[in-house]
C-alpha cells in the first residue's frame, strides 16, 4: 500500500538516480503522463504501465492512490524532480479522500540543475526558480515575482518559458527583467535537457528577448556577477573575490 512519487530526471536516462531506479524495479505498477512513461520504454520489463494525457494530473494521482489502497506498490513518475512542479504535493492532497497509505517522495534531478550543468555553473550563488506558465498562477503574480527577484539580483531559472498558446511569455518576462537588469546580463537556455537533440546557447538579456523557446526549454538569467568563462555561463560564489 504505497505510492512512490518518482522523479525521473531531465531525460530519464543517465540522470536517473539509484533510489528512483530501485523504486521502479520494486513497484507493481508504473503510472504517469504518457510522454514520461514512454521515456522508460525498454526499461523495467514486466511492469504494468498506465498513463494519462496532458492536463489529467488529478486523474492519474487518483489512479495511483486507488491502486495503492487496493494493496499495490505504485510508482507515479514525473519528469525532473517529483517535488519541483511535479506530482508530489497533488498525491498528498488527493490521498486525503482515501484510507491511509504510505507515500514516499523520491527526488530527481530537476531541469534547473540539469540545464545549469550543461551551461556551466550559473546557479553557484543564490537563485530563484519561476514558471512562466499562467495555467496555475495568474500572470500578475508571475510578473511580481520576476520583478522582485530581479530587484534582489537573484540568478533566475525560468521554467515553461513559452508554448503555442502563450508564445510571447518569455519576451514579456524579459521586458520585466530589463527594468532592473542590464541588457548585457549573461543568459543561457537549454532545450531537451538530457534527451536526443539537446542544445544549449548563451546570450545577453537583450538577445534572450528574441529567442523562440518552447516547453522543452529551460532559461537562465544571470546576476550582476555572472560571466562567461571559456564559453560557459558562470556565477562566482565569491571565494576568490573575498581576497583570501
Amino acid at each position: 500500500m504505497r505510492v512512490s512519487v518518482v522523479g525521473l530526471g531531465p531525460g530519464a536516462g543517465q540522470d536517473l538516480t539509484g533510489r528512483a531506479a530501485a523504486a521502479l524495479e520494486e513497484c507493481d505498477l508504473i503510472v504517469g503522463y504518457t510522454a514520461y512513461v514512454a521515456l522508460l520504454e525498454g526499461r523495467f520489463p514486466g511492469k504494468e504501465r498506465r498513463s494519462t494525457g496532458m492536463r489529467r494530473e488529478v486523474d492519474r494521482c487518483r489512479m495511483a492512490v486507488e491502486e495503492a489502497v487496493r494493496g499495490r506498490d505504485v510508482a507515479l513518475v514525473c519528469s525532473g524532480d517529483s517535488g519541483v512542479y511535479g506530482m508530489a504535493a497533488l498525491v498528498y492532497e488527493v490521498s486525503r479522500d482515501y484510507p491511509p497509505i504510505e507515500i514516499e517522495v523520491i527526488p530527481g534531478i530537476t531541469a534547473a540543475c540539469g540545464g545549469a550543468a550543461v551551461l556551466g555553473a550559473p546557479l553557484t550563488h543564490d537563485f530563484a526558480v519561476v514558471s512562466l506558465s499562467d495555467l496555475m498562477t495568474p500572470w500578475a503574480a508571475i510578473e511580481t515575482r520576476l520583478e522582485l527577484a530581479a530587484r534582489a539580483d537573484f540568478v533566475l531559472c525560468l521554467y515553461n518559458p513559452a508554448s503555442r498558446g502563450r508564445p510571447d511569455h518569455l519576451k514579456r518576462a524579459c521586458d520585466i527583467l530589463l527594468r532592473e537588469k542590464s541588457p548585457e546580463t549573461v543568459c543561457g537556455y537549454v532545450r531537451n535537457i538530457g534527451r536526443a537533440g539537446e542544445e544549449a546557447h548563451t546570450c545577453t538579456l537583450a538577445q534572450l528577448r528574441e529567442v523562440e523557446a518552447d516547453m522543452f526549454t529551460t532559461v537562465f538569467v544571470g546576476n550582476r556577477q555572472t560571466t562567461l568563462i571559456g564559453g560557459k555561463m558562470v556565477t562566482p560564489r565569491g571565494y576568490l573575490q573575498r581576497g583570501e
